[in-house]
């Protein structure tokens, strides 16, 4: 872990009123990040020092232990809110494979009193990155992070399944009226049939928000139907009144911790939710009118998102689909509607011309190109 340049005076603050992560026993040759940076531990490493007060997220793939194995373990997360000079330790639990905070005050003040003879075996926090870092987490508070965070305090970039039913024995699966695995399966739907049905542990999941599969209310006429499905203004209203009834802005939170979660995390459920967040707020014609300020900050937020990922990862491979550039034609088109603040409008613009320069995205283009077209045949050729 290499210093970062920095200027001194910001290098003595930091120092005096930074945070201390003190790491001990992780393996060497694992791989750990804090926030925007990562790194491949070495023998020395036993924490970071020079923190910036505030939110973070730390991550790591342990090394395996077995010296011939090189393999690395699958990434964990979890977010941290540091005060001015907290130290904070953790233990490598080797059976477990994860940190272990301490609780104890004690072993926190001993190491406290030491952090001079631990100084030369601490990195410092990364602080080229942290403007970047800001940028991406502006919007997302403490409580809302240990709110959405799942229960057991860790981020898996793989989910912690168990099945559904325990069956251990053949008895079990009779009495569930399932078939015995020691009966040849007659068919490949067979076979998958008799694979347990799994679910996700217990308090290892993501908490966020739940998006109504039903975009209208209940009792509503066709044309009301109709016009729901073409404006997802009331489903999005749902989610806010739900979750974000008095701070209707902190949606834009969990859109950044979504984001996080699968950037730094690799948590692949994070970007499906993240995905599906946007296209409801995207596509909200009313509530755009009504706003302003949470579509303000929505494009504030995309604008430092959509700078850490290239223009074709939203490409699908199979339809050529590109998710970004659809969902946000709709974002462009609602957002130069008649009723729209001017503010607003004005900046939709401002950001379309940057992304179209940036990316060469054509947001202009007409969505019925991908209509299938209609070919007028001569006259008496007919097809079989």
């Amino acid at each position: 872990m290499a210093a970062t340049d920095m200027d001194p005076e910001v290098a003595r603050g930091l120092f005096e009123e930074g945070a201390t992560l003190v790491l001990l026993g992780v393996p060497q040759g694992s791989v750990l990040g804090l926030d925007y940076k990562s790194w491949t531990l070495g023998p020395r490493f036993r924490g970071v020092k020079m923190i910036p007060p505030g939110l973070h997220f730390l991550h790591y793939c342990s090394a395996n232990s077995n010296e011939e194995c090189g393999d690395i373990g699958p990434k964990m997360g979890l977010f941290l809110s540091l005060k001015p000079r907290e130290v904070l330790v953790a233990h490598w639990n080797q059976r477990e494979e994860d940190l272990e905070f301490t609780q104890d005050p004690e072993e926190a003040e001993r190491i406290r009193a030491n952090l001079r003879e631990l100084d030369g075996y601490l990195g410092p926090y990364p602080y080229d990155t942290l403007r970047k870092w800001v940028s991406l987490t502006d919007r997302l508070s403490q409580e809302l992070a240990a709110a959405l965070q799942p229960l057991s305090g860790r981020v898996c970039a793989f989910s912690d399944v168990i099945p559904e039913l325990q069956l251990t024995h053949t008895k079990d699966r009779e009495e569930q009226n399932l078939p015995r695995n020691d009966q040849e399966c007659q068919s490949m739907k067979e076979g998958l049939d008799r694979l347990p049905r799994m679910k996700q542990r217990e308090g290892t999941e993501l908490r966020f928000s739940s998006i109504p599969t039903q975009a209208f209310p209940p009792g509503a006429t066709p044309a009301q139907i109709t016009q729901c499905n073409m404006d997802w203004s009331y489903a999005l209203n749902s989610v806010l009144e739900r979750h974000y009834k008095e701070q209707p802005l902190s949606v834009l939170g969990e859109l950044q911790f979504a984001f996080v979660c699968f950037l730094m995390g690799n948590v692949y459920e994070a970007f499906e939710h993240w995905k599906r967040l946007l296209a409801l707020l995207c596509r909200s014609e009313e509530a755009m009118k009504e706003r302003r300020d949470l579509y303000l900050g929505l494009i504030a937020v995309l604008y430092h998102q959509l700078g850490e990922i290239p223009p074709d990862f939203f490409v699908d491979i199979v339809s050529q689909n590109n998710f970004l550039t659809t969902t946000l034609q709709d974002f462009f088109q609602f957002a130069s509607s008649p009723g729209v603040d001017s503010t607003l409008r004005k900046r939709a613009e401002k950001f379309k011309v940057h992304l179209t320069k940036k990316f060469r995205w054509d947001f202009d283009a007409d969505l019925d190109e991908c209509a299938p077209v209609v070919v007028e045949l001569p006259e008496g050729v007919a097809l079989d």
